[in-house]
């Protein structure tokens, strides 16, 4: 689909009032021009949230629903994720492998560049929510074929998970895992480049025992964090921010089916029941589960607990495009052009995705 040229005028980008020219779906000026085009009224504009992280939202489930995705990426459009990685569960591998090989291409709404597995290649000691019934020992043959799955998870204590970081072809992030320092850097060495989730479903970094987190922190990995006040600590991701910075966390939502529906019910999550209440999702023991808090909410927040504005938006935006070697996240000349309008109270007004105002 050739998309002709736009221009959106009287933008603020970085406090300066300028116009962005958009041609087939692409930035090409973000200059004033006497061309004309829609006026925006001097309103801030971010790049649209890329969220790397997400099994679901609006009803429905990247694993068990992934005939929806269109249903998703419209909602996720429309809350400014322009861009979004369906992330699946630990599940029966037959299904896995058929829910990241529907079609992804030119879905209406949110872009999907690929899909995340989040397990099956995870510890039992480190569940968090996944079903212990579908785990398997790390395989990269059997994941050669997945072409469409551009990051996967993995615990790097398990028999075979070296080999298997340094095989595939995709973005390796570690996590649901028991990995001491040691492990874990030896991973990065091998080629792992995240921390899965940071603090949830991973030991604590103690100070004689650095854990995952400090091998990230020492190895220049990237780290997930899920800013939205509940699964970790205002303080805690404030102190994240402190350690590795702008350029190294990523934002994530971890939403799950639930998001954008009712505050309270009962779901199945990877074959098992979980519950929902006061928007917070938990399994039958009483576990964290999933988030209900979608990117640009989990970036509000992380704002609120006193990470700079600017440094909140890159780390949902171009941090993890660069991570994903995505030609998003940033508005300049050459980048694809999905970005969002917000007024003064911090609320969305527009989205355009890939230079075409979302509707």
């Amino acid at each position: 689909m050739v998309i002709v040229m736009k221009v959106y005028k009287n933008l603020k980008i970085n406090g300066k009032s300028t116009d962005i020219t958009v041609d087939n779906g692409k930035i090409i000026s973000t200059e004033p021009t006497e061309k004309d085009g829609i006026d925006f009224g001097g309103k801030q504009v971010r790049p649209g949230m890329i969220d790397i992280h997400i099994h679901g939202c609006a009803g429905f489930d990247a694993t068990d629903n992934p005939d929806k995705l269109q249903e998703m990426s419209d909602y996720l459009a429309r809350k400014g994720t322009t861009t979004w990685y369906p992330t699946t569960l630990t599940y029966d591998f037959d299904k896995l492998k058929e829910a990241v090989s529907v079609k992804i291409d030119d879905i209406p709404g949110a872009n999907i560049p690929g899909f995340h597995m989040e397990g099956p290649y995870i510890s039992e000691n480190k569940l968090g929510v996944m079903n212990a019934a579908y785990l398997r020992k790390p395989n990269a043959d059997e994941v050669k074929d997945l072409r469409q799955v551009k990051l996967i998870n993995i615990a790097p204590e398990l028999e075979g998970a070296m080999e298997f970081i340094e095989q595939v072809d995709m973005v390796v992030s570690l996590g649901h895992s028991v990995a001491d320092y040691d492990t874990a850097v030896k991973a990065a060495n091998k080629g792992a480049k995240c921390l899965t989730h940071t603090f949830n479903a991973m030991p604590p970094m103690l100070h004689r025992d650095p854990s995952l987190i400090g091998a990230a922190l020492t190895t220049g990995m990237y780290a997930q964090v899920i800013s939205d006040g509940v699964h970790i600590h205002p303080a805690v991701v404030l102190a994240l921010y402190k350690m590795f910075g702008s350029d190294k966390m990523v934002l994530i939502s971890d939403c799950i089916s639930v998001t954008g529906l009712t505050d309270n019910g009962e779901l199945m999550f990877g074959g098992k029941k979980a519950y929902v209440k006061d928007g917070i999702c938990r399994n039958e023991d009483g576990a964290l589960n999933g988030g209900t808090t979608d990117l640009f909410k989990c970036v509000k927040k992380a704002i609120e607990f006193g990470i700079p504005e600017d440094d909140a938006f890159k780390m949902a935006t171009e941090t993890p495009a660069n991570l994903m070697g995505l030609n998003k996240g940033v508005i300049d000349v050459g980048y694809d052009a999905d970005f969002i309008v917000i007024d003064d109270d911090m609320n969305i007004t527009d989205v355009v995705v890939s230079g075409e105002i979302y509707k």
